[in-house]
């Protein structure tokens, strides 16, 4: 069963792709090879999407991916900031009118106006996607030049925030086409490169889209697109097309290039474009696919040697679970052990005296302003205390809190380090045992930004004012009272700092803590997949090497 291609008919096409997406998920099936479920979804979803190409404009953070489509659709539709924005996969295609759709996670669907689309898709009105939006599709009549086109815009990588990474690495697989945002301001990073090799898997359009060229020269410009076409085809061996563009200068010029070159062509051509992609995730799957049945080939030739010594040899004990699972809890327990040490040291060297004068010298010019008893009084500066110590605590977390994020930064490092460990080790005994290597492991720890703490202020006195305050005479001691709330604010800022270290600690720790529980799902996830593998495969060599023909006529 190959490929269709050539003059095939379109409906004998599709329901070749279907057969061959039915053939390779039941391969997965029976030998539980789950890691592929993912590329079988997206393959899936394309067949059903009415031949519609995903054009994905994607990249790190604040690399202009917003801009560069409001620039393209020729009206501001999506939020731009200058903190990372996008928290969601947003898609705009051709419409009659101008209609938006919001999908949340529960399948939920409401139409809404467009003015509101930021409220679904921004960090800041909807931080952490807490609504649990899962898409939002932007209908556009400007958009009937690319009919048959879908402008996909996704949540920036390389953010702190570990949702936007999660939304925009999940969606690769869905990639039709894709245009990779880099600012000109920046050179080409390790990341860039590593999101071409896995996009390579995905889709056989990659191209560069060089944002920003406004900053540079003309000069400059030719110079970064040399130097660009040089590291790709040194790192990667491949070249792909490099489009600069500017939203500030020469828009027009940059803009109908682009439209000539890229969207034109994918629209006029979209079935054969379309037939390209499918056909490239579906080769791209079956390699993923024929890589796993070797190594249960390979095992199942080997009938004469004991299937549980076999297992031993791979799974020996320096890659057990056990063995690794305590080797990753004593990473996170050694620096979750840090953590409050590492923020009371910064802490400690931040000028506390100077906030305590900032506060001291507020305090002065606000209270002449209160009026009442003394119940009233205590009041309002509690009220006061509260909101400035808020305000004061807040700044310091929001302009400081990087500098926690050491041992964070360290536990990630180290999960890192011991799941790079762990691979090695399989793929070596895999090697050593049956002489095949393992396919392209897909794992990323990502990093969980913790949230801000809140702030709490205690009580100014440790009694009832309300049972007595009409037996104090306020304009003979109200001065004294003055004294007293002055001499408790240098006590409040060093108890809320310190609260803040420990809030802080918390909340890294947590994060530590969740990035522990991934990577043992992904030793848990690889194990099982090898053993039943290995534990599988015998006497059922003539049935694998069948498949592994099926799908070898896929790849070629």
């Amino acid at each position: 069963m190959g490929l269709a291609s050539g003059d095939v008919p379109l409906d004998s096409f599709m329901h070749t792709y279907q057969a061959l997406l039915s053939r390779i998920q039941e391969i997965c099936d029976q030998f539980h090879i789950v890691s592929l479920n993912r590329q079988i979804e997206a393959c899936q979803n394309l067949l059903q999407q009415d031949q519609l190409i995903d054009v994905a404009i994607l990249g790190q953070f604040k690399s202009g991916k917003s801009s560069f489509l409001n620039s393209l659709i020729g009206k501001p539709i999506l939020p731009v900031g200058v903190i990372p924005v996008t928290t969601t996969i947003t898609r705009l295609q051709y419409g009659e009118r101008e209609r938006v759709f919001v999908r949340h996670f529960d399948g939920q669907q409401t139409e809404v106006d467009i003015g509101a689309i930021e409220e679904f898709t921004s960090e800041a009105q909807n931080p952490a996607n807490r609504k649990n939006v899962e898409l939002v599709d932007i209908e556009l009549p400007s958009l009937e030049k690319y009919a048959g086109l879908r402008l996909v815009d996704t949540p920036g990588l390389g953010s702190i925030f570990r949702s936007h990474i999660e939304t925009s690495e999940n969606w690769l697989p869905e990639v039709g086409a894709a245009l990779l945002a880099i600012s000109s301001d920046r050179p080409l990073g390790e990341d860039d490169l590593q999101l071409i090799r896995d996009l390579r898997k995905h889709t056989p359009k990659i191209i560069l889209l060089l944002t920003k060229t406004d900053l540079l020269s003309y000069e400059q410009q030719e110079e970064i697109v040399h130097f660009f076409r040089a590291a790709l085809q040194r790192e990667l061996r491949e070249e792909f097309p490099i489009f600069p563009y500017s939203i500030r200068s020469e828009t027009e010029r940059w803009r109908e290039r682009v439209e000539s070159e890229i969207f034109r062509p994918l629209s006029v051509n979209r079935q054969d474009e379309f037939n390209k992609i499918l056909r490239h995730k579906v080769q791209s799957l079956a390699r993923s696919c024929l890589s796993y049945l070797e190594i249960a080939l390979k095992t199942s030739l080997q009938v004469d040697l004991d299937r549980e010594q076999l297992r031993k040899q791979v799974l020996d004990e320096k890659i057990n679970y056990e063995s690794v699972r305590q080797e990753i809890t004593l990473i996170t327990r050694e620096y979750s052990s840090e953590t409050r040490g590492i923020i009371q040291n910064y802490l400690e060297k931040f000028d506390q005296p100077q906030l305590m004068r900032k506060m001291a010298t507020m305090l002065l010019k606000e209270m002449p302003s209160w009026k009442g008893n003394l119940s009233k009084l205590t009041s309002q500066y509690e009220n006061w205390l509260k909101e400035t110590m808020a305000e004061e605590i807040s700044l310091i977390s929001k302009t400081e809190h990087k500098h926690f994020f050491g041992t964070l930064k360290k536990a990630h490092a180290g999960l890192s380090r011991t799941l790079e460990a762990f691979r090695t080790l399989l793929n070596g005994n895999i090697e050593k045992v049956l002489g095949l290597r393992l396919a392209e492991a897909e794992w990323k720890i990502e990093v969980a930004e913790p949230s801000q703490p809140d702030i709490r202020i205690g009580r100014t006195f440790d009694f009832h004012l309300n049972l007595f305050w009409f037996l104090i005479p306020m304009f003979i001691f109200r001065s004294l009272f003055e004294r007293h709330y002055l001499n408790q604010v240098p006590n409040i800022v060093v108890v809320n700092i310190s609260r803040l270290a420990a809030q802080w600690e918390d909340r890294i720790n947590k994060a530590i803590e969740e990035m522990k529980k991934q990577a043992l799902k992904y030793v848990q996830s690889e194990l099982a997949t090898i053993e039943a593998l290995l534990s599988r495969s015998h006497g059922q060599t003539d049935e694998i090497r069948r498949m592994i023909e099926e799908l070898k006529e896929i790849v070629e």
